[in-house]
């Protein structure tokens, strides 16, 4: 009882010095808390025990990275003791990690301001500041609330792989956990529910959750008008890149890039000018993991391809006001630059109508089999100083019986490490691998240091042609630079997954294949 009671003033202060819970609703917090753990008081502290936690106030905060680590760290042991007392007492079902996310979220909502009270707020800053104070608020009350797990994103595995195309961003994905067996049965066995339809609906805002959908009782969304039309901002719970945010429209619609979609993404860029947004393409394969509900993803963030130069240009009749060129990219990106943001969307509406049209059979490029569309894109919106840019990244979704995933897809001589879709963050040169290959890389790393046989081991067999491939390349290698050989590799790979993904290749042919299309304006 006096452990709960002193973890309960602990996350009540935690509130308080983070800005989440007014001074002033101090004890109506802790009477909450006690509600929720079925207790009716609270013993005083004990001599030399305040309960307080040991996360400085908001508006002192340390930004620096151990002063973030040492703030999720003291919520995330705060938390963790009190799912052990909450499973204890009866309160949660299993012991799994599940049922702990659906009751620590539970615990965070309390905590909360209404939705009403972060529109407010987020809207003054706006308005009184900047842009860009209203998302610095935004992006802390996000991570103070627990709803980005600063402590589990913490885990994710990063480097940066330098290749001839730049600097690629390289993540290992360790913040989604592994669900325990009974969660997955449970969640097999559970009533499939519509509501919310999915998990980019605004019917997630406070949401309790279950055991087959995540709870959002510590979510909030920002309501934002894009092109005449209601949308949701908010973050990405994974933030893979920094200030990782989503753009949803309000109605539960399908993905469609068109010209409305153009115009949406510089509307919010408009809004936003410290931002950059993009969509995924809007078919199977080359598209993203959500289709069913119209987004976006943006971010405080450049990524390589934003970096990457323009090699080539060329004009389209009747743009001679729009600069337009093609990206030094593995993939096949087309750049548009103008002070016009208008002049850009309709030089964009006329690549994206002459590619959903174009067939060349000589590249292995059909617009349409048996009446099913295969050419989409992958669009980017970003300010570039007083002017507007435009990537327009060409996709194409078909399939052969050599490649089923796709043959602008992960070629299966990849698939060791990278067998998913690629999708807008990928496009963009950040490599968002699963988490299966922490425990691979580091078995891997320890088979090539004693020499054991690749082949032999189940797990290890499929990486065993690529370590025969690269390790020539190297005089020596041993415990003093394996690890930086793996990460170098891995890069290399990822740029070979870009170059899979890509349209027209860098090879001459493959250029000039490009330029035909670019005729066709």
């Amino acid at each position: 009882m006096e452990r709960i009671g002193t973890d309960i003033r602990k996350l009540v202060s935690y509130g308080i010095r983070t800005g989440l819970v007014p001074k002033e609703d101090e004890i109506f917090t802790i009477n909450r808390l006690l509600e929720l753990f079925g207790l009716e008081e609270i013993a005083e502290p004990e001599e030399g025990e305040d309960g307080k936690c040991g996360a400085a106030p908001q508006e002192e905060a340390a930004t620096d990275q151990a002063g973030e680590a040492a703030l999720a760290g003291e919520l995330e042991e705060i938390l963790n003791r009190m799912c052990d007392y909450a499973y204890e007492n009866g309160l949660i079902a299993e012991d799994g990690i599940v049922y702990r996310d659906l009751f620590d979220t539970k615990v965070m909502g309390l905590l909360m301001p209404r939705p009403s009270q972060v529109i407010r707020r987020f809207r003054e800053l706006y308005e009184n500041e900047s842009p860009k104070a209203a998302t610095d608020y935004y992006y802390r009350l996000s991570q103070d609330s627990d709803y980005i797990r600063r402590y589990r994103i913490a885990k994710d595995m990063k480097w940066i792989a330098p290749t001839k195309y730049g600097d690629l961003d390289i993540t290992i994905n360790l913040s989604k956990p592994e669900k325990d067996p009974k969660a997955i049965a449970a969640a097999r066995n559970a009533r499939q529910s519509g509501y919310p339809k999915c998990l980019l609906c605004r019917e997630n805002e406070g949401y309790a959750g279950r055991v087959n959908h995540p709870a959002r009782q510590n979510h909030r969304i920002i309501p934002v008008t894009i092109n005449g039309s209601q949308w949701g901002f908010q973050y990405s719970p994974y933030v893979y890149y920094n200030e990782h945010c989503i753009v949803f429209n309000y109605q539960h619609v399908p993905m469609k890039i068109d010209h409305a979609a153009f115009c949406k993404l510089f509307d919010f860029v408009k809004q936003f000018p410290h931002y950059f947004v993009g969509s995924n393409a809007d078919l199977p394969i080359v598209g993203g993991s959500i289709l069913s509900h119209d987004h976006f993803q943006g971010g405080h963030y450049e990524f390589a391809m934003a970096r990457a130069k323009v090699e080539r240009r060329f004009t389209a009749e009747g743009f001679e006001d729009v600069a337009a060129g093609v990206v030094n990219w593995p993939m096949s990106v087309i750049r548009l630059n103008g002070k016009d943001s208008d002049r850009v969307i309709a030089l964009a509406d006329r690549i994206l109508e002459k590619w959903r049209e174009y067939t060349d059979e000589s590249a292995f490029v059909y617009a349409y089999t048996d009446g099913e569309p295969h050419n989409t894109i992958t669009p980017i919106a970003r300010k570039r100083g007083e002017d507007f840019e435009l990537d327009l990244v060409l996709r194409n979704n078909i399939t052969t019986e050599e490649h089923p995933l796709g043959v602008y897809h992960p070629h299966a001589r990849l698939h060791h490490i990278k067998k998913e879709n690629i999708g807008l963050i990928e496009v963009m040169g950040l490599a968002v691998l699963p988490a299966r290959l922490k425990e691979e890389m580091a078995r891997l790393k320890e088979a090539i240091l004693t020499g054991a046989d690749l082949r032999s081991d189940q797990v290890l067999a499929k990486h065993a042609d690529w370590v025969e491939e690269f390790s020539p390349k190297y005089g020596k290698i041993d415990a003093s630079n394996i690890d930086g050989v793996i990460e170098k590799e891995i890069g290399l790979v990822f740029m070979e997954v870009l170059e899979d993904a890509g349209v027209y290749k860098r090879m001459p042919e493959g250029q000039a294949a490009f330029d035909r299309f670019l005729q066709s304006l």
